[in-house]
């Protein structure tokens, strides 16, 4: 998909909405345990109820490889499944991969032709060797982790080296690897007052905005400081959606949650 494509989606469905894929057999509603891929029936019928309301997806794949192959068919299968019939989505491979060169030159290759993701998340700890595999395939995104939403986030990504914070390093030597127009970043919804200078750094690329939610990011604010003239933004929510419910009703419950999310996220479209 192409970020023509993908801002047009946004536009029409007035969404900017990233629903996260976390599927954990231990918070499912417990009669889908009976099916015999309880992982696919669950994400099937989260996808069937919510696509019209969210323009991405994004399974986070340790919750599949924690399962070994087995996992690994089940996310198989949900991708297939988003590719079948929902193709005008976004996909996001939650895996924060991130080697040598040869090594992600593979990663780039499972998750992009073999699953066909049309992005993966990834660390930018090894440097521009490791990133620019995963930027060699057309119209296909890597999603480079700058200033997350967790507690350690601030163990090595706000400190100063030469006179800046490191993620705004990462930023700035980041935007200048080859074929950079693919590249995406993530910012956690809880450092949205770091969004201003994020946006002066990379003003035209697309942020992947986790935090929204359970973990308490302000969506008014993340809109305020991030969005740039095409959106520019994918706010994920996971927890608060998916598991919005763990009886029967659990589909009703996150579709009205996806619903809530989305009405707010046309308000701030007008």
């Amino acid at each position: 998909m192409n970020l023509s494509k993908l801002t047009q989606q946004i536009k029409e469905k007035k969404s900017f909405l990233c629903v996260g894929l976390d599927v954990d057999l231990e918070k499912i509603p417990p009669h889908l345990l009976q099916e015999d891929d309880p992982m696919f029936a669950f994400a099937k019928v989260i996808i069937d109820a919510t696509h019209d309301l969210c323009v991405a997806y994004k399974p986070n794949t340790a919750f599949f490889e924690a399962y070994g192959v087995k996992g690994w068919r089940s996310l198989e299968k949900i991708i297939s499944y988003l590719n079948e019939n929902y193709p005008d989505h976004f996909t996001i491979a939650d895996a924060k991969r991130g080697d040598i060169g040869n090594t992600s030159a593979r990663y780039a290759k499972a998750f992009f032709e073999d699953l066909n993701f049309d992005s993966v998340t990834i660390a930018p700890y090894m440097g521009k060797d490791s990133v620019e595999p995963f930027l060699e395939f057309v119209d296909k995104f890597a999603i480079l982790l700058a200033l997350t939403s967790n507690e350690g986030a601030f163990d090595f990504q706000t400190e100063i080296i030469d006179g800046k914070p490191l993620y705004q390093k990462v930023l700035q030597t980041a935007s200048q690897y080859k074929n950079s127009n693919r590249l995406m970043y993530v910012v956690g919804a809880t450092k949205a007052e770091y969004l201003k200078e994020i946006r002066q750094i990379v003003p035209d690329s697309f942020l992947l905005v986790p935090g929204v939610g359970a973990q308490g990011g302000s969506l008014e604010e993340v809109y305020k400081y991030g969005s740039n003239e095409q959106i520019g933004l994918l706010v994920n929510s996971s927890r608060g959606i998916i598991y919005a419910s763990q009886k029967e009703d659990f589909t009703v419950a996150a579709r009205a949650k996806t619903k809530e999310l989305q009405q707010q996220m046309a308000a701030l479209l007008k």
